[in-house]
């Protein structure tokens, strides 16, 4: 991989990392169980039984949502992180190289397509 494309992957990465971010902000709040750890939040409709159903609604869904950025979110920063110690675009797996055209597509993947698909096969 260039260090050009590698640049271009960074960067979408620092991109989509800003932007969950501020996706989580807008129905999390910060939690007290540690650095960077957000939870959804109870909206308030009103007091009346539909508003209250309402509510639970919003919250679940709210509580999916936040499940699968908060998954992103580290998967993103554990790319970075990779980025910065030299070992981006090896998979878990295998240690093979991941596709460079896998990684611009999904820049955050940790495996190669070889080792998704035996995975994805298996459970």
């Amino acid at each position: 991989m260039t260090q050009e494309i590698l640049e271009k992957i960074k960067k979408d990465l620092l991109e989509r990392q800003t932007q969950l971010e501020k996706e989580l902000a807008d129905f999390t709040e910060e939690d007290d169980q540690g650095e960077n750890h957000r939870v959804a939040q109870m909206p308030d409709y009103g007091s009346e039984s539909d508003e209250n159903a309402q509510e639970v609604e919003q919250y679940t869904t709210d509580l999916a949502a936040d499940k699968v950025l908060e998954k992103t979110l580290d998967d993103i920063k554990g790319a970075l992180k990779s980025i910065e110690d030299g070992t981006y675009g090896k998979c878990k797996y295998c240690g093979n190289d991941i596709e460079e055209k896998r990684l611009l597509i999904r820049p955050f993947s940790s495996s190669c397509v070889s080792c998704k698909t035996k995975l994805q096969n298996a459970n």
